[in-house]
């Protein structure tokens, strides 16, 4: 398998037998909660570099549509997500989650916007607007709540 394949399909999560997409987040949940207690700086640095990897890695692969196997573009919009968590805690991962997932499967406003483009943009475009929305929701969430997502 070629590197840029192997990206494009979430470090190998795009192979799940079922729901591709909630496995890559799932496990994009994990390692950005390890990458959080690391440093923010790290989920940062994990969220650009999977979303311009996975543009690169999903152009280098010749991926044609937007096909299940991909999910480089999950990580990218949950770590993007989980950016406005102070902290990683089971209720914030888990609101960063559910939020994430939500606007990318139902493609709400602008994430259908952009799901509707074609070619690697296309294919990162939604997942990344899904997750800055549900990183907004989450920040005002903590606003309204400060307590509620430690």
């Amino acid at each position: 398998m070629r590197l840029a394949r192997f990206i494009a399909a979430g470090f190998g999560t795009g192979y799940a037998p079922l729901a591709a997409g909630t496995v890559a987040s799932a496990a994009a949940v994990v390692s950005g909660a390890g990458l959080m207690l690391l440093s923010p700086w790290a989920l940062a640095v994990a969220a650009l570099a999977a979303t311009v990897g996975g543009y690169l890695a999903i152009q280098r692969a010749s991926v044609e549509g937007d096909p299940g196997w991909v999910t480089i573009d999950e990580f990218a919009g949950q770590w993007i997500a989980m950016l406005a968590l102070a902290r990683p805690t089971l209720p914030g991962v888990l609101a960063a989650f559910i939020l994430f997932r939500l606007f990318d499967i139902t493609k709400l406003g602008p994430v259908g916007w952009a799901d509707r483009r074609h070619g690697a943009f296309g294919i990162m475009a939604d997942d990344v607007i899904a997750g800055m929305i549900g990183a907004a929701l989450l920040v005002l969430l903590r606003l309204w709540k400060p307590d509620w997502l430690l």
